[in-house]
């Protein structure tokens, strides 16, 4: 893999022409759509106005991309598709991570098609890859992050369906969705909690469920949102696989996951540097070009040096699932490596930038704020460091 900020994928002609086309529309029809609308990352807005980017995105290919053929998608492979979500991440764009599926689409549901039934795929899932229907992911809880076995939200019987209450926290996407796939703690009869957990399709219009406001994280987004459950009750056509599978499937897909997070986080580790560059080379002190001095040559060195590195370990463990590996401990090094690294380019972008990157509302000052989530977001740091440690003295 050769250094470079903007990727050709020659190598790969219908990559090529995909990227191509991304970048087209974020740069164009997308940005127009943006401008006219005057919103910024800080500004509340509602699912009226996302609703035309998934049905663009989906009549232009890219909603849902990834999927098989029969599902209307290209059938693209891991490493096709963190090229897309790169260029989704190095876009500026307020609406790039609904082109692909991100805000509630198809890469929210992608991972559950095994586990769903016909009527799950016709009532939840295809609408949704139509762009007709929304959801979100309800894990966390304000006590159960990284131990999803702190879970309260309990499933308690009654008849052939299950009441629902609890509350959850940060499901992105919430503000917007019509549904839930939700992770709940089983309880007998009598109501007492088990050690199971099952998963469900929870509509967020059912009596006794409120989608509330969310904490509004550092990014300033308003795409959080808090499930709150009270009796609520689900019947067994919305319980999602077997009883007891629940963690499986909230888990299961998460070295996938963690692996695909680490391409967005590498597009605006990229757009960091890119600004960087273009600042370095524009911005005059003493008469000469910023870039002249040889502080802020060193840190751009840093920068690139740090961003092909991260890159090209992804790519590797990418190619490897592609192969038909279970790259476990590659994506525990990879979410570590890109989570910290991505931060360190922002932080430098920052310090080029002087004044301009403390701006509030500026576009450094969001990469980094995007950037310093990353470190938490799909597991901590120190989280990674204690797979990576697991797995070595095990293996």
């Amino acid at each position: 893999m050769t250094f470079t900020l903007t990727p050709t994928y020659d190598d790969n002609p219908r990559l090529r022409d995909l990227v191509r086309r991304l970048r087209d529309y974020l740069d164009g029809e997308l940005a127009d759509y943006e401008a006219k609308l005057g919103l910024t990352r800080e500004s509340r807005y509602g699912r009226e106005v996302l609703e035309p980017v998934w049905r663009r995105s989906r009549e232009l290919g890219f909603y849902g991309i990834h999927l098989p053929v029969e599902y209307g998608g290209q059938g693209l492979s891991f490493t096709e598709l963190a090229a897309l979500k790169e260029e989704v991440g190095a876009s500026p764009r307020l609406f790039s991570s609904s082109v692909l599926g991100d805000m509630g689409g198809p890469l929210r549901v992608g991972s559950i098609f095994e586990y769903a039934t016909q009527h799950q795929l016709e009532k939840y899932l295809l609408p949704v890859l139509r762009g007709e229907r929304a959801c979100c992911f309800s894990l966390t809880e304000q006590d159960a992050g990284s131990d999803v076995r702190g879970i309260l939200t309990t499933a308690t019987p009654e008849g052939d369906g299950w009441r629902l209450s609890g509350h959850k926290v940060f499901s992105s996407a919430g503000p917007f969705a019509d549904f839930s796939i939700l992770v709940a703690r089983m309880a007998d009869t009598a109501g007492e909690p088990t050690d199971t957990f099952s998963a469900f399709l929870v509509d967020l219009d059912t009596p006794g469920c409120t989608v509330a406001d969310g904490s509004t994280p550092m990014s300033g987004e308003h795409i959080e949102a808090d499930i709150v459950l009270d009796d609520c009750y689900v019947g067994p056509d919305q319980l999602l696989g077997e009883l007891g599978q629940g963690l499986r499937i909230g888990l299961g897909r998460v070295t996938v996951n963690r692996l695909l997070h680490c391409p967005t986080a590498l597009g605006g580790a990229r757009r960091a540097l890119q600004l960087s560059l273009d600042y370095a080379r524009t911005r005059q002190v003493n008469g000469a070009p910023l870039g002249m001095l040889q502080a802020i040559q060193h840190r751009l060195a840093d920068m690139a040096a740090d961003y092909y590195a991260a890159r090209s370990m992804t790519y590797d463990a990418l190619a490897a699932l592609d192969a038909g590996a279970r790259p476990r401990t590659e994506a525990f090094l990879c979410k570590l490596f890109v989570a910290e690294k991505a931060f360190t380019i922002a932080d430098h972008a920052v310090q080029i930038h002087g004044k301009a990157g403390v701006v509030r509302g500026g576009e450094i000052e969001g990469l980094f704020q995007k950037l310093r989530m990353f470190r938490i977001l799909t597991g901590s740091s120190e989280i990674q460091r204690n797979g990576i440690a697991r797995e070595l003295l095990l293996s």
